[in-house]
């Protein structure tokens, strides 16, 4: 390729050519027309996959499942590369923006990515702020990337400084509630030291108000102390259904007073929850056919017309992916030869006996 035709490709994608943009990504990642350069290669990528370019998405979906590793260089520890905490080498908005729609939640958290930045540059320079709350509440149906963003937003936190660690705790009412009388507290409180200098994300926090007991009170008055202790050390995530999780927090000051950001996460559309399951076929290497894929897009498409307050968005998938690869199992078992080739493929027969 001439130095002409790079400079006009290069043209095209500072124009907002979506095509150019990938096309730009791709050869930063591989490093045949141009040196070799993996943030820009994924600052290319991440904006052509913001217009929903499915190859450059593929693309930067494959270089973020890598360790990184410094251009030019190697890793002499392999071992090493993933400690459990935030990594301060991984792009965490690259990550955000090449999960799968989530348009508003993306728009939200880089917003607050933003706003924490320039305070903090201006506290650098002595200029006054505005004190504001890091915890939050993600709000909306089951399997729609809450827990998924909520990892996300502790790896950011850690990058800006907001966190020592950035690792998410997950936990729900089990987790914090206990049984009998004045066990509630120590068990609320080993949980928030499991999360401090990270996040404790709590999913359908409602249920911390009880029927019959007030342990549930108990945790969340443990919970609104620790917050205000160690302030500077924990960041807390509610998460739930979104009507029940406001009156849930409305209904009690502490709450209403720390909690006054909330993002909310919308179910997935039909040709999204498509391209999440086009996504399951290729990292677990397996190829459809276009009749047996043109049958599930109708399939996916009548579930989200149908669905009901029960559907499970992601987890819908994840599950439909599994029957599908049951299912082939099931196929290829009869047969006595079987070939590499076959192990791959996913047939009509595999995706119409779906439910």
């Amino acid at each position: 390729m001439t130095k002409e035709a790079i400079d006009q490709i290069f043209n095209r994608a500072q124009q907002g050519d979506v095509t150019a943009m990938a096309l730009v990504g791709q050869m930063f990642l591989e490093g045949k027309y141009i040196q070799a350069d993996r943030t820009n290669a994924i600052h290319f990528l991440r904006q052509a996959a913001d217009y929903n370019c499915l190859y450059a998405r593929d693309l930067l979906q494959d270089e973020l499942s890598k360790p990184f590793v410094p251009n030019g260089q190697q890793n002499p520890h392999p071992q090493q590369q993933n400690n459990g905490g935030g990594d301060e080498h991984h792009d965490y908005m690259a990550e955000l923006s090449g999960l799968i729609g989530l348009g508003t939640v993306k728009t939200e958290v880089e917003s607050l990515r933003n706003l924490i930045k320039i305070q903090s540059m201006r506290a650098q320079q002595g200029l006054p702020n505005t004190n504001m709350s890091y915890h939050m509440v993600f709000t909306g149906n089951p399997g729609t990337g809450k827990t998924t963003v909520a990892r996300i937003v502790a790896g950011i936190y850690k990058e800006i400084g907001i966190l020592k660690k950035g690792h998410l705790v997950e936990t729900d009412r089990a987790g914090l509630v206990a049984e009998y009388v004045g066990q509630t507290a120590p068990k609320t409180n080993a949980k928030i030291d499991e999360a401090l200098d990270g996040v404790l994300f709590i999913d359908e926090a409602y249920t911390l108000v009880g029927e019959g007991s007030d342990y549930g009170s108990e945790a969340i008055a443990t919970l609104l102390k620790r917050m205000e202790d160690d302030r500077n050390r924990l960041v807390v995530i509610l998460a739930g259904y979104t009507n029940e999780i406001k009156e849930f927090i409305d209904s009690n000051p502490g709450l209403q007073s720390r909690f006054n950001r909330y993002i909310e996460f919308e179910d997935y559309k039909a040709e999204e929850l498509v391209e999440i399951f086009r996504s399951n076929l290729k990292k677990a290497k397996y190829k459809i056919k276009r009749d047996a894929f043109e049958w599930l897009q109708q399939y996916i498409s009548y579930r989200v017309a149908t669905k009901d307050e029960n559907f499970g968005n992601a987890r819908f998938i994840r599950n439909t992916f599994e029957k599908v690869v049951q299912n082939q199992a099931d196929r290829l078992a009869k047969q006595s030869n079987i070939s590499n080739e076959e192990l791959t493929i996913i047939t009509i027969d595999d995706v119409n006996k779906l439910k």
